[in-house]
């Protein structure tokens, strides 16, 4: 099993920054890849950004490129989430996940094992 708890989250002005955290525990050894995922209301939960745990490669979604950066910290279990240039249409709930197994994409959000609770990320205009 692996516990995620995210932090960071917030209300903000269009144009500001946030920054996700999200601490990872237990059996942290078998991940593989961590990810970023939202949920807007009324909409399916969608691929943000992922990390692979053991190379840095990272890979995001279109809408988000040049705009948010993910990061991990290995010595820490700890994955990140640098949020610029807010957007109106950012605003989510944002969730972290682990997946422990190798898999072809990384934006299959059904590839994924483990997930946070979930931090509310609300960007006025």
């Amino acid at each position: 099993q692996v516990q995620l708890v995210e932090s960071g989250g917030g209300l903000v002005q269009a144009g500001g920054s946030l920054r996700l955290s999200c601490a990872a525990s237990g059996r942290t050894i078998r991940i593989s890849a961590m990810g970023w995922f939202r949920q807007a209301p009324g909409k399916e939960r969608e691929f943000v950004a992922a990390i692979n745990w053991s190379t840095g490669g990272t890979y995001a979604t279109d809408s988000v490129k040049g705009r948010f950066t993910i990061s991990r910290d290995n010595t820490k279990n700890t994955l990140y989430l640098q949020m610029n240039s807010l957007k109106p249409e950012d605003t989510a709930v944002y969730y972290c996940a682990v997946r422990e197994y190798y898999a072809g994409s990384y934006n299959n959000i059904h590839d994924y094992n483990y997930w946070g609770q979930g931090t509310q990320v609300t960007v006025s205009s």
